[in-house]
């Protein structure tokens, strides 16, 4: 289906089942699974499909290691399951990845040893590999580039790597193949009521300015750090329900992780855990984790994230990357649930939005 057919279906006065605002991966995701069960299904984009934070990741589909530490357990246990379902469905863009957390300390080992045990107990029969207790010698085999003052050795894991953006096309394309349609460019103005529920959208064609008046069963606001400017259209005194928080990624020569395996730092001075994995012939290390007050389309990393990044990484490598090997950056906003407004980011809640 093309674009002038997908509008044609908009012109089509029938009921649609589900109108899904969001053309991300959890708006995405919502119209295969609907789509699959027979249920009539729309989509609606105001940009490109997966503009905002759906490909801005850390790349990786990890089953949420950073998690036990929160004692966030079933949490753990529900991403190890969503890793596995991944990897079934989509080999071609999903597949497993070497990380090696290093040890600095005589207790590190043990300690982060025992967590991923922890780790590879909870995922059973998803599991990816056992994890393992690795030498000095071979944690520098793992990552050459690794610094080898007081190393004493680490540990090595296996977890998720996978390509966002690619992910997000192949369920668009997988809504088409369905016989639902999923529209990008389509911005949603403003919602339609009857008797106080939600039962349709106006949305306009970005391309040709035309307006469509669209009625559906059920309208699902799926629209990650831009869901309470959705909320807003049906009450727009409605309190915020959502904290943005801004992860920022730089990128940078390959020769600075020489390798197959990923560095996973699992401590940052300010909690959050640490990334450096091999992505298509280059490295991408992050991320950050700060509150954002504003939620533009196109984050930009601050400064005084890419300098953490670059501190954090300078402790690990023994050739580190300065401003100057920086051949990009992005960021992303994490869509959490905040009803407390908390100012800690790390600490909200990820089970949804």
């Amino acid at each position: 289906m093309n674009r002038d057919e997908a509008l044609r279906a908009l012109d089509s006065k029938e009921l649609w089942d589900l109108l899904i605002i969001g053309g991300g991966a959890t708006g995405l995701g919502a119209a295969v699974d609907a789509a699959a069960r027979g249920y009539r299904t729309l989509v609606l984009e105001q940009h490109d499909f997966a503009k905002g934070t759906s490909s801005r990741s850390t790349k990786l589909v990890h089953g949420g290691v950073r998690y036990l530490a929160q004692g966030n357990i079933s949490l753990v246990r529900e991403s190890l399951r969503e890793r596995s379902r991944l990897l079934r469905n989509a080999p071609h863009l999903v597949h497993r990845q070497s990380f090696i957390v290093p040890a600095y300390s005589l207790w590190d080992r043990p300690f982060y040893g025992v967590g991923l045990k922890l780790y590879d107990a909870l995922a059973g029969e998803f599991s990816l590999g056992p994890s393992k207790i690795v030498s000095r010698g071979d944690a520098l085999s793992a990552l050459p580039n690794l610094q080898p003052a007081k190393l004493h050795g680490g540990i090595q894991y296996f977890d998720g790597q996978f390509d966002d953006a690619r992910l997000a096309l192949a369920l668009a394309q997988t809504v088409f193949d369905l016989g639902s349609v999923a529209l990008n460019y389509a911005p949603v103005l403003r919602l339609a009521k009857e008797k106080e529920r939600v039962c349709g959208v106006t949305a306009r064609d970005a391309e040709s300015g035309r307006e469509f008046d669209l009625r559906a069963r059920v309208v699902i606001n799926a629209t990650g750090v831009f869901t309470d400017s959705v909320r807003r259209m049906d009450e727009p005194g409605t309190p915020p329900l959502v904290t943005a928080s801004q992860g920022a990624h730089i990128v940078v020569n390959r020769s600075f992780l020489p390798g197959e395996s990923a560095l996973m730092v699992p401590k940052t001075s300010d909690g959050r855990v640490l990334f450096a994995i091999p992505w298509h012939n280059h490295a991408v290390i992050g991320t950050t984790d700060i509150p954002v007050h504003e939620t533009p389309l196109e984050p930009r990393p601050l400064a005084q994230e890419i300098e953490f990044l670059l501190q954090h990484t300078a402790r690990y490598l023994a050739r580190t990357p300065a401003a100057n090997d920086i051949l990009s950056t992005f960021a992303g906003l994490r869509p959490l649930v905040n009803p407390s407004a908390a100012r800690d980011t790390a600490r909200l809640s990820r089970d949804h939005t």
